[in-house]
């Protein structure tokens, strides 16, 4: 990276460099990091319940306070 700007290895325009596919996003997670989302709820499938989606806990272990049928994301 000349300059540190950003450009590919002969400086041909912005983002032109290794692993930038169309539109610039940066292979299959656009440059999310994995579990960085945290708002969101966790609904049963049978009653529709929705409780908080608790970071670093899987909705899919998590029963549902009303029915106790594991609930999933939403």
């Amino acid at each position: 990276m000349p300059g540190g700007d950003r450009t590919g290895p002969g400086g041909e325009g912005p983002m032109t460099g290794r692993g930038l596919g169309e539109g610039g996003e940066r292979g299959r997670i656009a440059g999310k990091r994995p579990g960085a989302v945290t708002r969101g709820y966790c609904v049963c499938p049978g009653c529709g319940g929705k409780v908080s989606h608790q970071l670093g806990e899987p909705c899919s272990s998590v029963s549902c306070p009303e029915c106790g049928t594991r609930m999933v994301r939403e």
